[in-house]
């Protein structure tokens, strides 16, 4: 997954770093870094175009909402998700 490309809203990138104190560049480097644990279709009935990257980012399991398309993987946003940290770090 090292040589794909990824592309991202500047203005929710912005927002996640002020609100969540994350970033897309966390994403792209993690999975560099092979802590993509799950690619999963985004089970939101809103959102049946999407699927979800999940990311292991410092022991947390991060959920990456995204749409493929010319092979570019366009993010969506990015949370934390304990249902995916339980299943993924047991017993972290």
């Amino acid at each position: 997954m090292n040589d794909l490309e990824f592309n991202w809203s500047d203005e929710k990138n912005i927002l996640l770093k002020e609100e969540r104190n994350i970033c897309f560049e966390d994403v792209v480097t993690a999975i560099k870094n092979n802590k993509l644990l799950d690619i999963i279709k985004n089970k939101s009935e809103n959102h049946h175009d999407q699927y979800c990257l999940i990311i292991d980012i410092s022991s947390s399991a991060y959920i990456v909402p995204f749409v493929h398309e010319n092979n570019i993987f366009f993010l969506k946003t990015m949370y934390k998700s304990r249902k995916q940290t339980k299943k993924y770090f047991k017993g972290v």
